[in-house]
């Protein structure tokens, strides 16, 4: 899917106004520049006050309105909160926590995903949509629910547990083949009968824990059938109009991006970095990467953002002046053909009346809404990005099934997966390196350096590929905790990592944890520096030994190793390096990998993202710091943000300052 431009607008929540105000809405939102719109997410109880009880007429204006503003629509499918209605005649639709606590209405999502009852409503819903809307000029892009797995992101109910049992019969064929992926024989747990199976409730002490990973394998398919129901009925009736759902939280624990993203024609994200935080536009640019790698570098959507302050956190800043811009295009630097934003106009009732919006509870003569405009200008005069791509040299491999195995219980410690990824992604970012965040699937052969960070669960397969890819003549890094179990959660044995000691040219005889905030002195060529979190006993099988621990009973052990595989390099780290040993690590590992920046000698605080079109490229500058900067350029080259007339040698910015450079 191409965009004709890079879209512009938010969530448009008609019902929550009468209609005068509608009429006031479509002008604003042409002054504004808006050119595409979320509508209908929670139109549900609107539209189907009572059960097989329609009245489209309201939203039938809304679309002519919008049609009629030349605003295209990212037509919702409504079903993300249903009615009261539906769980007072069906309340065996609603879904229990693992504690058995059922949730009732009152909020939202308050479904559960493999409740039949729901998806026949749901269904029935989504086709009388479709049937109505097909052809309408405004519909541009089928949005299919909304933020999945947000609220209710498993539910552990009687339905739930039968919908588990058939999952896990057409996983394993036999229960024979389940007691061996589980490892049963241990606590008296093996299953004779299908029937005996339970999603993992609340126990004594710990849950199986192939059983949990299956479950979760299990939820986030779950979650995908209800996506997959109302999307195919949407192709039916619509199968030129393309199909997109958003997914939330950056990375979201839930649901599996990589799986979800081959069944759509455009992925979405919502983004809420916390201004509080100086390192969000790190995070989040980790979140971009991401989702612009799930389809393989395709441009992606940022569904919504905050114009300013968000509801939900305990302390709820808004962002500053310039720094909605600043996110706003470091989205459409990193991928993004769209910048919308939650929502249009600010709630007067209800849970989010406190979230900000484009259209503030003071209206269009506020700071808010005057850099909206503005940006909303902006945008429009950078229509020639759509469609360009970034280029990465470096990948990240990231596994939705090993996150889940990673931070189960029972482990040498406890372990953030995502703390672990911005701890090797941050040198990368700050050195002004692009990088793709991919799966263990992928096809690595295109990257000169891959970096693996506790990727605990690893399948042969995946160790194989991590093989091929160093013989090749690929560079690799590898963390500790690495390599240690199968897609089952079973170890391996052998030493650890058995599926990687050739490669690695080393072998770990025990995990070395170190406690919570502690840390580990390194010898580093000569030169003292400390590790944070972990630490192991290593036995070389043939790696050079870089680095080694300072400290206690691994005083003169390995901590840092490189080995040489066929073509290739492979680099593992027993510990995680605090941040400046690390930056200097990995500016070794890159020189070695030929890994340039995007620019050099780049100051810190700026970040820097080519898009590539077929016959041109755009630089995008990013001013994240404190300080004003000025930027040589390589050639001259003309910012779409300012003077089109004259081509400039160097740009000068501002703090959160932007260049959008023609090349």
């Amino acid at each position: 899917m191409t965009m004709p431009k890079i879209m512009f607008g938010g969530d448009y929540n008609p019902e929550q106004w009468s209609e005068d105000v509608w009429v006031e809405d479509m002008k604003l939102m042409v002054e504004a520049g808006v050119s595409l719109v979320s509508v209908g997410i929670f139109s549900w109880a609107s539209v189907e006050p009572r059960p097989g009880t329609y009245e489209f007429g309201w939203f039938d204006r809304v679309m002519d309105n919008l049609a009629g503003a030349g605003i295209g629509a990212s037509l919702a499918t409504m079903t993300a909160s249903p009615p009261p209605w539906l769980s007072r005649h069906h309340p065996e639709v609603l879904p229990e926590r693992v504690d058995g606590v059922r949730l009732w209405p009152g909020g939202r999502q308050q479904y559960c995903p493999s409740s039949p009852v729901y998806r026949e409503y749901a269904g029935r819903l989504v086709e009388h949509l479709a049937r109505r809307y097909a052809g309408h000029p405004a519909l541009k892009v089928w949005h299919i629910g909304n933020e999945y797995g947000c609220h209710v992101r498993a539910c552990y109910c009687d339905v739930s547990a039968e919908d588990f049992r058939r999952w896990l019969r057409e996983r394993y064929g036999d229960i024979g083949a389940l007691n061996e992926a589980w490892s049963t024989t241990f606590w008296s747990q093996r299953y004779d009968d299908w029937a005996d199976i339970l999603p993992p409730r609340t126990a004594p002490t710990f849950a199986n824990p192939a059983q949990k990973l299956d479950f979760a394998r299990f939820s986030n398919d779950a979650i995908l059938a209800c996506y997959l129901a109302e999307r195919d009925i949407v192709r039916r009736f619509t199968p030129d109009v393309p199909v997109t759902t958003n997914f939330i939280g950056l990375v979201h624990k839930p649901i599996d991006s990589y799986r979800w993203a081959a069944e759509q024609d455009v992925v979405s994200l919502d983004s809420y970095p916390d201004p509080y935080d100086p390192r969000a536009h790190v995070e989040a640019a980790f979140g971009y990467d991401l989702i612009r790698s799930a389809r393989r570098g395709q441009p992606w959507l940022l569904m919504e953002q905050a114009p300013g302050a968000v509801n939900w956190r305990e302390r709820n800043a808004p962002k500053p002046p310039g720094l909605m811009r600043l996110w706003s295009w470091q989205a459409v630097a990193q991928g993004a053909d769209a910048v919308l934003f939650f929502q249009w106009r600010q709630a007067v009732g209800g849970a989010e009346k406190f979230h900000s919006a484009m259209v503030p509870h003071g209206g269009t003569e506020t700071r808010a809404h005057r850099e909206i405009r503005a940006l909303g200008q902006e945008i429009a005069g950078a229509a020639e990005l759509a469609g360009t791509r970034v280029h990465a040299d470096v990948a990240l491999l990231h596994d939705w099934a090993n996150w889940w195995a990673l931070e189960s219980d029972a482990h040498p410690a406890v372990l953030d997966l995502l703390d672990t990824h911005r701890a090797y992604y941050a040198p990368l970012f700050d050195a002004h390196v692009t990088c793709d965040v991919v799966p263990p699937t992928a096809d690595l052969s295109g990257y000169r350096l891959v970096v693996v960070p506790n990727l605990y669960l690893m399948s042969a397969e995946a160790a194989a590929r991590l093989r091929r890819y160093v013989e090749g003549g690929g560079h690799l890094v590898v963390s500790f905790f690495s390599g240690i179990v199968d897609e089952s959660d079973r170890a391996y044995l052998g030493g650890y990592p058995a599926p990687l000691r050739d490669l690695l040219g080393l072998r770990i005889d025990e995990f070395w944890p170190l406690p919570a905030g502690g840390t580990i002195g390194l010898d580093i060529a000569g030169e003292r520096h400390s590790g944070t979190v972990w630490s192991e006993w290593i036995e070389t099988e043939g790696a050079e030994v870089v680095a080694t621990f300072a400290d206690g009973e691994l005083a003169g052990r390995p901590a840092v190793t490189r080995h040489s595989y066929g073509a290739g390099v492979v680099w593992y780290l027993a510990t995680r390096p605090e941040p400046a040993p690390m930056d200097a690590l990995f500016d070794r590992i890159r020189g070695g990998a030929g890994v340039e920046p995007v620019l050099p000698d780049l100051p810190a605080g700026l970040q820097a993202v080519v898009r590539h079109g077929p016959d041109r490229s755009y630089l995008l500058l990013l001013n994240h710091g404190a300080d004003a900067v000025t930027v040589a350029l390589p050639a001259p080259a003309v910012d779409l943000l300012g003077d089109r007339k004259r081509a400039v040698s160097a740009v000068s910015l501002a703090p959160r300052g932007v260049a959008v450079l023609r090349r």
